[in-house]
């Protein structure tokens, strides 16, 4: 009779430590080489998608996008919609929380409470939609349809944005954000190019998301990464491949970067989730708008 030997809990923690690395280390390398916006825009093109994953949080949304799909659960997820796992097909991993919780005694009313206490993270194997097989899922497609015709002029105008033009030949901006109580709000361009326009409309979104910063120590760190990965991550998003400039990209948050003293990787991890909050709100407010009745997107 062969005998079972049950894993050591020494031998799962070293297993799933290094799972959780691998996850971290693909999304750093993936912006290393340039090309993290090409990576995230299939996590905004089926925002809106009933699936399990669009609650996921975004590094994970981006784990996903990483291993090729836009879709994807656990062996038991895929079971209860009607389809199955191939054979032979390896699974991906996510970043799960490890949650456990304390009691905690409320000041004002005495009362004891549950309290949820994050001890970290642990590895959670995933099946992507190409890995099964069954029962079709109606309108995979119809949030990618959406993008074709993006109207995202309309949504600066429907913030209140002034957009305007000036001559950028003779100064070093090509393009500027500007928000004050008394001049309003505006972005003036001095190109002709969509990564310009792309990364001042990032900063619009960042500042209606409460995010941008205005007086804090290296804020022209912070808010400039958001706006040029963000920038290329929509333009990616809505088909402008080239626009999005993602060699150019790569580029100016280096130069941020090592302005501030800052890690390339570090600075852009620390920041993903308001780069992704800021084109989400672009994305919905459009789609907003292109759903809405004319009349009312004219007095927009």
């Amino acid at each position: 009779m062969k005998a079972y030997h049950s894993e050591s809990a020494e031998s799962i923690a070293a297993r799933n430590k290094s799972r959780v690395e691998n996850c971290t280390r693909a999304i750093v390398q993936r912006f290393e080489r340039g090309d993290l916006p090409t990576a995230l825009a299939p996590v905004f093109i089926r925002r809106k998608a009933d699936v399990p994953c669009r609650k996921w949080s975004w590094r994970n949304q981006l784990l996903t996008a990483l291993a090729g799909y836009d879709d994807a659960r656990t062996y038991l997820q895929w079971k209860e919609t009607g389809r199955h796992v191939k054979a032979g097909e390896h699974a991906f991993y996510i970043l799960e929380p490890c949650r456990y919780t304390v009691k905690e005694k409320d000041g004002d009313t005495g009362e004891e409470k549950d309290v949820s206490i994050l001890r970290g993270f642990k590895a959670g194997a995933r099946f992507g939609y190409e890995q099964t097989d069954g029962e079709a899922l109606p309108e995979r497609e119809a949030e990618a349809r959406f993008i074709d015709g993006l109207p995202l002029v309309s949504v600066a105008f429907s913030w209140g944005l002034r957009v305007g033009t000036f001559n950028g030949e003779s100064g070093r901006s090509q393009g500027w954000f500007r928000h004050d109580g008394d001049r309003g709000v505006a972005i003036a361009l001095g190109v002709e190019n969509l990564s310009t326009w792309a990364h001042e409309l990032v900063h619009a979104a960042d500042l209606r998301n409460g995010k941008l910063v205005t007086k804090a120590e290296r804020q022209e760190l912070s808010n400039e990464v958001v706006a040029e990965l963000g920038g290329a991550t929509l333009l990616r998003c809505i088909g402008y491949e080239s626009e999005a400039d993602l060699g150019g990209c790569f580029e100016y948050v280096k130069h941020y970067c090592e302005r501030n003293d800052g890690k390339v990787d570090r600075v852009c991890m620390q920041l993903l989730d308001r780069v992704c909050e800021a084109v989400a709100l672009i994305l919905d407010t459009a789609e907003t708008l292109a759903n809405a009745p004319a009349a009312q997107v004219g007095a927009a």
